[in-house]
């Protein structure tokens, strides 16, 4: 085992300051991921198989420009570096676009769900979705791949990105918690989604210069700019095996996480009659997930493969709401339990991935002699969009099959699909992928052989 990995290890402040961004970050991606699909249908009242459509549409560009951008950012040349560049000059365009998507303009606005939707409306939504996604992919990509450029110590990045993840969580509370508490506070609804969106976004920008400004960069572990063209450097990505099955187990979960995170207000609205418990609800869930983070740190760094213990936690938490199905109004007990259990589970969702992604970035290196981290982190950020198009295009046509009405007492049929698709559906999905998880070929000591590799090779240069 070689000395120089083993002891490669981050000061506490660095990990702190890293924490921020994610908070950033996170607000952005939890408020859209729970209350975008919401806000259309509900404030300007667009009618939900449009606004899923739109949202895939501009989804799938957001896929096409994670691998482009991260193959862009693994090529530049900076005075910041290959990523800090980006939060710099990123952040205020980010907040910006995330104030945007929760404006808009009155003269576009339906009124009433069952009216047919204007070209025009349909452009702006397709037009503020464009630049959100294009500004997220953009900073989020350059955050995340800033990881392996930190440390290539196995432990000490599931360290790091236990702390991000911290960050992480706060966000995810801030973005999920409080948009309809924020928006409650002004003269009306339209006024109050749209200040929340000026806030958050500026807060965010905020949380990003933090971290810009406090993190210190490597330059000995960033390496050369990439000099593969585009199109080679996303298929040699592809044929990396252990990031090929960790991105394909990543597609079903984020499609069965993005239903339930789709179908959160509907559920606790028409099928538990709590609509003003759901910030309680949502908070509860990430408070749950934030307590537990280094428990999961702790079990990986005990069993040595994040892998299985990435598997466990899904398991925990999709089974745990699968149960939901069965409550009805008034079971509070068993609903709290629930998420409490299910936001166990998902603690382990929040760290295992991430913490894996920068292991493979070295297998990668051995195979093609160039540290690209950023197209890991932009073809990641393409399978997490795809998956999140999909669940948006599935919760939007699903309700408008199982013929939802908003602001009325939901049929049979509508309660059947907002229940099937809150709980069991996702749990499905992800049970089918866990095998791929349990026999993740890279662990800590396969990790520590391909950085002695590494070094071998270098030195025979």
């Amino acid at each position: 085992m070689n000395d120089t990995y083993e002891r490669d290890r981050l000061n506490i402040g660095t990990k702190v300051f890293y924490l921020f961004g994610d908070v950033g970050i996170s607000i952005c991606v939890a408020a859209v991921g729970f209350f975008l699909l919401f806000y259309f249908t509900e404030i300007p009242k667009v009618n939900a198989g449009v606004v899923g459509t739109a949202l895939l549409l501009g989804k799938l560009w957001d896929a096409v420009s994670d691998p482009l951008f991260g193959w862009i950012s693994d090529r530049t040349k900076s005075r910041f570096g290959r990523r800090k560049v980006y939060l710099y000059y990123g952040s205020i365009p980010l907040g910006i676009a995330f104030a945007l998507l929760w404006i808009m303009p009155e003269s576009l606005t339906p009124g009433d769900i069952t009216l047919p939707v204007s070209a025009p409306t349909i452009a702006w939504i397709m037009a503020v979705c464009f630049f959100y996604f294009t500004m997220i992919t953009v900073v989020g990509v350059s955050y995340y791949a800033l990881t392996p450029e930190l440390t290539r110590d196995y432990d000490e990045r599931t360290s790091l990105t236990t702390f991000r993840m911290i960050g992480g969580t706060v966000g995810y509370m801030t973005g999920a918690g409080f948009p309809p508490f924020v928006a409650s506070l002004f003269m009306t609804e339209r006024i109050g989604w749209g200040m929340m969106g000026i806030m958050f976004g500026a807060f965010s920008v905020l949380m990003l210069f933090v971290t810009a400004l406090g993190v210190k960069q490597r330059p000995e572990l960033e390496g050369p700019p990439s000099e593969l063209p585009v199109f080679k450097s996303i298929f040699v990505t592809f044929k990396n095996k252990p990031y090929l099955l960790l991105m394909i187990q990543g597609l079903f979960t984020s499609v069965a996480f993005g239903l339930v995170m789709s179908y959160m207000a509907y559920y606790l609205t028409y099928q538990m009659d709590i609509e003003k418990q759901i910030p309680i609800v949502i908070v509860g869930l990430l408070v749950t997930i934030g307590a537990f983070l280094f428990f999961w740190k702790w079990l990986s760094d005990k069993w040595g493969k994040k892998g299985p213990t990435y598997a466990l936690g899904l398991f925990i938490a999709f089974s745990a709401m699968s149960m939901t199905y069965f409550l009805k109004p008034g079971d509070y007990i068993a609903l709290y339990t629930i998420i409490f259990i299910a936001g166990f589970g998902f603690s382990a969702q929040w760290v295992m991935p991430w913490s894996i992604i920068p292991d493979v970035v070295e297998y990668d290196e051995l195979i093609t002699g160039e540290r690209r981290e950023g197209i890991f982190y932009g073809v990641k950020g393409l399978t997490d969009k795809v998956s999140t198009a999909i669940s948006l295009f599935i919760g939007g046509w699903v309700l408008e099959i199982v013929k939802y009405v908003p602001d009325q007492a939901q049929t049979p049929k509508a309660l059947l699909g907002i229940k099937l698709f809150f709980g069991p559906i996702p749990a499905l999905i992800t049970f089918i992928s866990l095998p791929l998880l349990i026999w993740f070929p890279i662990t800590r000591a396969s990790h520590i052989k391909t950085l002695e590799l590494l070094k071998e090779k270098k030195g025979k240069k």
